[in-house]
């Protein structure tokens, strides 16, 4: 599987420097083009994943790839935890989230830091959860970045991990590659004014390794009781993982 998928192609930035430049750019248009651009499923696939936490009752919880903070407020209303961490490469992004944290008076629990999935600067065994809604296939060294994760993360800990994934049956397989390919980059150039970003979404999706091949990943770091759970005919999973 190549991972090596870039969002600009170009030789003199690595692929971690590039990512967090195309999130910059799209930062202002993210939220509107994830809710538009998913008929609004996104908004039902996070409440999916975070039931996956309620058992567990964790209180302090880290949010990696935070972007604009959604995964993160789904978190706080549902699971009511006493402090929510989010780590983001992407400065714009960040930007969006504290306004938002703002907004709903949230900082007492939920603060968010510019960070790298892959050099956590976090002790070992901090968190009882960590959570990641679409950012790991953007990580530059997936298996570094589950390894930090799993670090991080107190034993009997729960990692949820939400993704693209490849829808395998006719028609939907058909439908989403059309839908992918030529619908999401359209609207994404016309609303984002980043031609590249929304080109990258598919391509990026494709280089993933989803499925077992993803759960193996998992269980080669270290998680335990691994599980994917398929959304939506297959368009989104739900891994989860404990330590």
């Amino acid at each position: 599987m190549n991972q090596n998928i870039t969002p600009y192609q170009v030789a003199d930035a690595t692929k971690k420097e590039q990512v967090a430049t195309m999130f910059n750019n799209i930062s202002g248009t993210y939220d509107f083009l994830n809710h538009f651009l998913s008929l609004g499923i996104d908004v039902l696939w996070r409440k999916k994943a975070i039931k996956e936490l309620v058992s567990t009752h964790p209180r302090i919880m880290l949010d990696v790839a935070t972007g604009t903070g959604d995964f993160a407020f789904e978190a706080i209303k549902k699971l009511h935890p006493e402090k929510v961490i989010g780590v983001d490469i992407s400065e714009g992004m960040l930007e969006v989230a504290k306004k938002k944290i703002n907004d709903r008076s949230l900082h007492e629990v939920f603060s968010v830091q510019l960070g790298d999935s892959e050099g956590l600067h976090f002790e070992n065994d901090t968190f009882d959860a960590i959570t990641v809604a679409y950012g790991v296939r953007n990580f530059e060294n997936l298996e570094k970045g589950l390894s930090d994760m799993f670090r991080v993360l107190k034993p009997n800990g729960k990692i949820v991990v939400l993704e693209f994934s490849k829808p395998k049956a006719f028609p939907v397989k058909q439908l989403y590659s059309f839908y992918f390919k030529q619908v999401t980059p359209f609207f994404g150039k016309l609303f984002s004014k980043d031609s590249r970003a929304y080109t990258y979404l598919p391509e990026s999706v494709a280089a993933f390794p989803d499925g077992n091949d993803f759960t193996t990943l998992m269980e080669k770091v270290g998680f335990k009781s691994t599980k994917q759970k398929i959304l939506t005919f297959g368009i989104s999973s739900i891994y989860t993982g404990t330590k």
